[in-house]
């Protein structure tokens, strides 16, 4: 039996998600002078932490993250009259309104103005995607526009961490795991898989020693086990038609194999033998089938969580307080992922729950959590702003 992942390692992974989805890189803003240049970084200026802490619900991420997001919040200057937004824009931006007037101006032509330092300047500027109104500048204006996948990406993790550590059993293991879990998860597949889905898959991998020359797995085998290489390398070969092995790979750090065959229930189609001594992290086929393949998300459009609550079910929105008071779901229960576990008991197993929260992926957290509880559950795909009509 191997090694399952250390108390350690899922800690890190919970507290530091921005070392696993280095996709976001510096998000330096694309802006351009009247010129045509690129702005550089000498240009931008970051937003005062003081101030960022005001907003919500950036300001409630934990020590590290807010950090995180903090160097990547940087100010734009926007003159008046400039449009920073209009309906059907999908930019994927959190915009807050930090200094001057903006307003904003619905399809029937009704404005409102926003001013800074007022509660509706703390919130996320008309967050709906894609844009349901237009936003313009009422006098020159400092604005910042946070990366909306980046910013949640933070909060889930974030939140994950409080109810997800305390039920990890330390079995010891090795120092290095943050590097083979960076490469993996920057592999565009995992981008798509709910976070609650890749922690489960940390918590339910072994480690397993292998030595230079020991074959992994062997072309013509029933494939049993997803594998990813912790430490070592290892190189991919395949038996040709007139019995010569050729070489297709070389699999280092953080590489996966073996997911092909349990796909597609087929023999395995390659061997994967140990060049050097190392170590691999394996997830059984049915694991594999559970967290990646099928994940256990039931997803519902509007349309359909609408119906579905016509049908007796109630919403649940797992944001923040401060978030839902801008754009709450009416009669939604709300109960913040971090706090789930510790009110879990006030739910009632007897009824569908569809989970909502900005995007989905706080909200696919919590139905997992509540599924493994035996709670029919669904998600509200797109998240609040999808429902907005």
């Amino acid at each position: 039996m191997g090694t399952a992942i250390t108390l350690g390692t899922a800690h890190r992974l919970a507290r530091e998600p921005h070392r696993f989805y280095a996709r976001h890189g510096p998000l330096i803003p694309s802006t351009r002078t009247g010129k045509g240049e690129r702005t550089t970084m000498a240009d931008v200026k970051l937003v005062d932490k003081l101030l960022l802490k005001m907003l919500v619900p950036a300001g409630s991420l934990n020590m590290e993250n807010f950090q995180e997001l903090a160097g990547k919040a940087f100010i734009e200057e926007v003159p008046i009259g400039k449009t920073i937004f209009k309906p059907g824009d999908t930019d994927r931006k959190t915009i807050y309104l930090l200094a001057g007037q903006l307003v904003l101006t619905d399809a029937t032509g009704k404005s409102i103005v926003i001013s800074e330092g007022s509660d509706t300047a703390k919130q996320p500027i008309a967050n709906a995607q894609p844009r349901l109104v237009t936003a313009k500048a009422r006098a020159d204006c400092k604005i910042t526009r946070l990366d909306s996948d980046l910013l949640d990406i933070l909060l889930t993790w974030d939140q994950l961490s409080g109810i997800e550590v305390s039920e990890i059993q330390a079995t010891g293991g090795h120092d290095n795991d943050t590097d083979w879990m960076t490469r993996i998860l920057q592999s565009k597949a995992f981008l798509q898989i709910p976070p609650a889905n890749i922690q489960n898959m940390f918590m339910r991998m072994e480690e397993v020693p292998k030595q230079a020359g020991e074959a992994v797995i062997r072309q013509g085998e029933d494939g049993d086990f997803y594998y990813i290489v912790k430490e070592g390398r290892a190189k991919v070969t395949r038996a040709s038609k007139t019995g010569s092995e050729l070489t297709l790979a070389t699999l280092r750090d953080g590489d996966a194999f073996g997911e092909e065959a349990l796909i597609s229930e087929a023999k395995r189609n390659a061997t994967v033998i140990m060049e050097t001594d190392g170590f691999l992290m394996r997830l059984s086929k049915a694991d594999f089938n559970a967290l990646l393949k099928e994940p256990l998300i039931n997803w519902l459009e509007p349309s359909g969580a609408q119906q579905k609550i016509t049908e007796g079910g109630k919403w649940l929105d797992v944001r923040l307080e401060s978030e839902r008071a801008n754009s709450g779901v009416p009669d939604s229960l709300n109960i913040p992922l971090f706090m789930l576990r510790l009110k879990i008991d006030t739910l009632n197993p007897n009824v569908p729950y569809v989970i909502c929260c900005d995007t989905g992926r706080r909200s696919s957290a919590a139905a997992f959590l509540l599924n493994e509880r035996g709670f029919d559950t669904y998600v509200l795909r797109g998240g609040v702003g999808a429902r907005i009509v």
